[in-house]
């Protein structure tokens, strides 16, 4: 099984896009994250969910979870909506990681290398200078355990 047998067509989000836009295409789609593209439409990164809940939770709720419990709920419930007018680019880490990038001939093997080394839940598929899409995390493991 190679990397072109799991591949799926996969959104993508510029680094411009605005973030609720991209939170909302991660919901609409049951997505894990998203590939991120520069002006080319070459991959630049990977957005994990994970990543824009990080941006719009409140810092002191990240670094001591007790005091998330004393926000009340009608202000818990909004916490999204501090990310109106906030652009992906801001959602990246400041030190980008290893761009989970492979080519259809990738191993199944080497693709979850991939993913635990990256971190990532997705691994964009790039055929010479075009996005065929991604493997999924979940699509990596429903084909391994299958086996």
């Amino acid at each position: 099984m190679r990397a072109r047998d799991l591949v799926t067509d996969f959104p993508t989000v510029s680094l411009d896009s605005r973030v609720l836009e991209a939170a909302r295409l991660l919901a609409a789609h049951d997505l894990p994250g998203l590939i991120v593209v520069d002006a080319d439409g070459s991959p630049f990164s990977i957005l994990p969910g994970t990543q824009v809940l990080r941006l719009a939770v409140p810092g002191y709720c990240q670094d001591d979870p007790a005091l998330a419990r004393v926000v009340d709920e009608a202000h818990a419930d909004t916490f999204l909506r501090s990310l109106a007018g906030r652009t992906v680019r801001e959602c990246l880490p400041a030190n980008p990681r290893e761009l989970p990038i492979t080519d259809p001939d990738a191993t199944v093997l080497e693709i979850a290398a991939l993913m635990a080394r990256t971190h990532s839940p997705l691994v964009a598929v790039m055929d010479g200078d075009r996005l065929r899409g991604a493997v999924t995390l979940q699509a990596l493991m429903d084909r391994m355990l299958a086996l």
